[in-house]
């Protein structure tokens, strides 16, 4: 009984070892074997950077420019539109570096305006191993006017659903006239209630070093932004009569953001000058920086504000957070894979301003929270803040066609995903109510550098559609 017992156990291991290779193993093709690492190249670069070759035929060699005019429809925004381009440098297929990083130079810039009147240009410039060091320069600067922005609060109470459920049916609700109560005009409307514009200037200067093995690297930066906010109580708005049913036009109500501020709840509402040094600390394996199909990244982001370091607030930031990209049946289907982020972040300090709440800082970018195209892609940007953040994104990648046309390369690939993500008053400290959105997106992948991202996102009280360069994670 022992053996037969002991022989269906081996069977079982078998079968899972078999099967484990088939969906998990990695893909490793015959000519991948035959291919040798540069002498010329450093030790400090991670053999796991190393593109496939199938990947590497289709880089482009040398300098070429990718952009995309963009027009977009947003009940908050209204009709806009804009262009983004980036100029990339490769070098040449001689180059040692040629197939250990996504590029040897990035030169990004983006241009957006709305009827609604917001606005934004943004510069940005990567430059990975600068002069074959194992050091790194990126430089992001921009401008940006968001008359449209939406606060809620910046406590776990934002989790509670509407009043009305669906954010629509809520927002007409506050399109209705009432009386105005202190300090308020007679009769008013809060259609405006959740809104605030946000004038930013921005510039960021940071330095990365490769450590260790490559796959370790440590980033120092420095951040100054000048920021400038505003309400609108008074300003006149179109409102239903509640008596007649009639449209009428009154002055705006009470905002929110006024009253926490008046109230002592929220901090920082008049703008003002904001420097912070940062601080990263990453192990990152990832194959291809903007298209990962295999690796990990793992981030202990801090970001520090202080009068010495210039700024008119005093804070401290961290985030931790890590991404996985799984590939399933490799041997099976060629770019198929699971990627999925946890992002977990939190602030200290007793007066931190309420805009931090707004975002988390990553060495990559910053991540909004939560709600928006980066977090929780089914609710309104800002929808849910907290001193405390916690998120996860899970999407299936399936790239369906790659192909080439008018002398570039293009590849497709399908998203479906689903976001979860909660927000709590304590530090290191979340709430247990957990909020929930799903979607499906398409990624169109441009000369293997640059990736356009459409996502449609469903939660249950909101439905959004976005268009944007470079996935999220």
């Amino acid at each position: 009984m022992a053996a037969m017992v002991h022989g269906r156990r081996a069977r079982i291991a078998s079968a899972l070892g078999v099967t484990s290779l088939l969906f998990f193993a990695p893909r490793v093709d015959a000519e991948e074997l035959a291919g040798d690492r540069p002498e010329s190249l450093p030790s400090y670069v991670s053999e796991k950077k190393r593109m496939s070759d199938a990947d590497a035929a289709k880089k482009r060699e040398g300098f070429f420019v990718t952009g995309l005019p963009f027009f977009s429809s947003d009940p908050l925004n209204g009709v806009g539109g804009g262009a983004t381009g980036y100029v990339h440098y490769n070098g040449t297929r001689a180059d040692p570096f040629f197939r250990y990083t996504s590029y040897r130079a990035r030169l990004g810039v983006k241009g957006e305006y709305t009827t609604g009147n917001a606005a934004a240009v943004a510069l940005k410039l990567d430059v990975p191993f600068v002069a074959d060091t194992a050091w790194r320069v990126k430089v992001d600067g921009k401008y940006e006017s968001a008359p449209n922005n939406l606060y809620f609060g910046l406590t776990e109470g934002t989790l509670a659903p509407f009043p009305h459920g669906k954010y629509a049916t809520y927002a007409g609700a506050l399109g209705v006239a009432r009386a105005g109560g202190p300090g308020e005009a007679p009769v008013v409307a809060d259609r405006l209630r959740h809104m605030f514009l946000e004038r930013e200037w921005m510039l960021n200067l940071k330095a990365e070093r490769v450590l260790f093995d490559g796959n370790w690297r440590v980033l120092v930066g420095y951040e100054i932004q000048h920021l400038t906010y505003g309400t609108y109580e008074g300003v006149l708005v179109d409102a239903t009569d509640p008596a007649t049913g009639g449209s009428v036009r009154v002055p705006g109500g009470r905002s929110l953001l006024r009253e926490d501020a008046d109230a002592g709840r929220v901090f920082g509402a008049g703008g003002g000058r904001v420097s912070l040094t940062q601080l990263s600390l990453m192990y990152d394996t990832r194959d291809f920086d903007p298209d990962p199909y295999r690796g990990f990244f793992f981030e202990w982001g801090n970001e520090h504000s202080a009068p010495y370091t210039g700024s008119e607030f005093t804070f401290h930031k961290m985030l931790f957070q890590a991404r996985c990209f799984l590939p399933i049946a490799p041997r099976v289907l060629r770019r198929t894979l699971i990627a999925a982020r946890l992002g977990y972040g939190t602030i200290i300090g007793g007066e931190a301003p309420f805009f931090e709440y707004q975002d988390q800082w990553s060495s990559e970018g910053s991540i909004r929270a939560l709600g928006g195209s980066q977090t929780l892609r089914g609710f309104k940007a800002n929808r849910f803040l907290g001193r405390t953040v916690g998120f996860v994104n899970v999407e299936l990648r399936h790239r369906f066609a790659d192909f080439d046309a008018a002398g570039q390369n293009f590849t497709l690939t399908l998203a479906p995903f689903l976001d979860l993500g909660s927000v709590g008053d304590e530090v290191l400290v979340i709430a247990p109510t957990v909020r929930a959105a799903a979607g499906a997106g398409l990624r169109i992948g441009w000369n293997r550098s640059t990736v356009i991202v459409a996502d449609a996102a469903f939660s249950r009280e909101d439905a959004q559609f976005f268009i944007n360069f470079n996935q999220s994670y």
